[in-house]
């Protein structure tokens, strides 16, 4: 790839890599990512869900997409805010994922997240 198409990929000038991403309906990429997932239990203060890993969530090494990960944590770690009875969650301004091993497509992916 040439460095002037890397320049106008980024810039969304055009050409075969811009994106597509303006014309997706609002708040498309949270439900792409949690569609699927199953809530396990709920109490104050946790949320335990599993999600059968889809393949439409998987990255180039073919296991569960780090950003796809991270979405979920931030989705579902917010869900836990309103078991304590909070009215709204507010914004996520920092999230700390420890990535220890892949989940690869037909795993089961077991989130335990206390808040």
């Amino acid at each position: 790839m040439e460095l002037e198409s890397v320049k106008r990929y980024l810039e969304k000038q055009g050409g075969p890599y811009e994106s597509s991403v303006d014309s997706l309906p609002e708040r498309f990429f949270e439900p792409f990512v949690i569609q699927g997932i199953k809530v396990d239990a709920v109490e104050p203060g946790r949320v335990l869900c599993s999600l059968n890993v889809p393949p439409r969530l998987l990255n180039m090494g073919n296991s569960l997409h780090g950003g796809a990960t991270a979405t979920l944590v931030d989705v579902v770690g917010s869900a836990v805010i309103f078991t304590v009875g909070a009215r709204n969650t507010g914004v996520s301004v920092e999230i700390n994922v420890s990535y220890l091993d892949g989940a690869y497509v037909g795993e089961i992916a077991d989130k335990n997240l206390p808040q």
